[in-house]
Order: structure tokens, then sequence, then C-alpha cells
């Protein structure tokens, strides 16, 4: 059941999802706004965000990695920061309730993009595909995700393919002015024939689909 060919390059991108104690969310981004920029000395964090709508007291945030060995050395580096662990790591632990790790690629066709102004929301969507890859439902998943594109209401930010954790899985970020701005869009969007054909052929591949409305926290370089 392969996951298809990745990009000529070495890097990927760590996934990370906490979920927080509920009652611990507000304490939470307390400690990472204030001490986040200890971890970001040490390698490049892509995005950080809270859930808004589709979860709740969850968190995700993106890391660029040049290959394993590189996460591998940031790691340890990590472990004997004293600082990051004293100020960050032993506060914040007691708050989280669960953390989750993906290692995801870019898929081959898609450059990670960024909004045109800050100040708007993130629609991230995770499709489960049918086993076999994108050798499989590759091209069908291109066509549908470039036919929301052509509509013009929503930005693109990545598409990620999973290495590591729940195989055929793929995460797609999108940008919008505000949660108004993207169900207005989405509204024209169903009425396009363009996307409705492009979802319909897409759609024979898909197990399962999930969507989280995220807000970027102060530390996120996406905002």
């Amino acid at each position: 059941l392969a996951t298809g060919p990745r990009q000529n390059n070495g890097i990927f991108y760590e996934i990370r999802t906490y979920d927080i104690k509920p009652s611990k969310m507000k304490e939470f981004i307390e400690v990472v706004n204030k001490y986040f920029h200890l971890r970001t000395g040490h390698s490049e964090l892509v995005g950080f965000w809270s859930a808004e709508l589709g979860a709740m007291n969850k968190v995700v945030h993106v890391w660029k990695y040049d290959n394993f060995a590189h996460r591998t050395a940031v790691r340890h580096a990590l472990a004997n920061d004293k600082d990051w662990q004293g100020k960050f790591i032993s506060p914040a632990l007691p708050l989280i309730e669960k953390q989750h790790n993906e290692v995801a690629y870019l898929v081959p066709w898609c450059q990670l993009g960024k909004p045109p102004k800050e100040g708007g929301v993130y629609e991230w969507v995770t499709f489960q595909m049918k086993p076999g890859g994108p050798v499989l439902w590759g091209e069908a998943f291109r066509a549908a995700i470039n036919a929301h594109i052509n509509t013009g209401y929503t930005k693109l930010i990545g598409v990620f393919h999973t290495e590591y954790g729940l195989l055929n899985t793929v995460h797609v970020i999108w940008w919008n002015e505000s949660p108004d701005h993207r169900a207005a869009g989405r509204h024209s969007a169903h009425e396009d024939a363009r996307v409705v054909a492009a979802v319909r052929d897409s759609v024979r591949f898909l197990e399962s689909q999930q969507n989280m409305l995220l807000l970027p926290l102060q530390c996120s370089p996406l905002k």
C-alpha cells in the first residue's frame, strides 16, 4: 500500500497536535506566548494555531526539517536546553491532555504558500483517502483542489501527505479573510459546475473528511 513518491529533497514537515485540558487553555497559550521563542531558536516553525471551530481546546503546530538527521539533532539539543526544559516544558506538560504527531511531505505539485495579508482565519481540512496512495487518487484529488482555487474565494497554503501516522491522509490548509467570507465562498463553490464535477470525481476515493477553523497564535509565522 505505497504512499506514492515524495519530493526529490529530504525536506519534511512534522505536524504536532495537542489536546489541552479544558480549564487550562488560557494558561497554555500564555506560556506559549511568553516562552516559545526558546523553541523557535532551534528549528523553523511554519505555523501555530488554536482551534476555534471543529474542535475544542486543541492546538496544531507544524515544523519544517531538512531531513531526519536534522530533526534528531534538534530534538537532542532541545533535551539539553535548560531554559526550554525549565521555562516551557515543565509548566506546559501538566496542561496537556494528549499529544499526537505525524510526518508529512508537501505534495509534489504544491509549494508552501503565505496569506496575502495578516488577520484572516485558517481552515485545516483532513481527508482520509482510500489505500493505494496518489497513484490511485492523486490526479482526481489535485483536480478537486484546483477547482476550489479557481473560484478565487480562498487561498491555498499547503497540501501535505502523511509518511508516518495514519497513511493515505492528506491535510490541506486554506486561508480566508474571515469565517463569513469563507462561508459565502463555499456557497458559491457548491453552485459552480467545475467544482461539482471535480468533487464528484475525487469523492470516489474518499473514506472520511474533517475540518477545523484555526486562529494563529502570536508566535505563528503564518498569521
